[in-house]
């Protein structure tokens, strides 16, 4: 199954305004964007349609990096 890009950088917006942080666009690579979040890069394949375990693993790093962690 695939994630829209435009989705998963939406629930990482809201992760991050539910910790109280603030998820800030760095820089954009050959196949990558690669985005802030309290200080940690998370890096987002340039896709319009992103694989669900990948989205999955991105969600799981910022929630850990805001201290989430479910």
């Amino acid at each position: 199954m695939l994630v829209k890009k435009r989705d998963l950088v939406k629930q990482l917006q809201t992760i991050a305004k539910t910790a109280g942080v603030e998820l800030t666009f760095v820089r954009e690579g050959g196949n990558h964007e690669i985005w802030a979040l309290a200080g940690q890069r998370l890096v987002i394949p340039r896709h319009r349609d992103i694989n669900e375990r990948t989205a999955h693993g991105i969600i799981k790093k910022a929630k850990e990096v805001t201290g989430d962690g479910n």
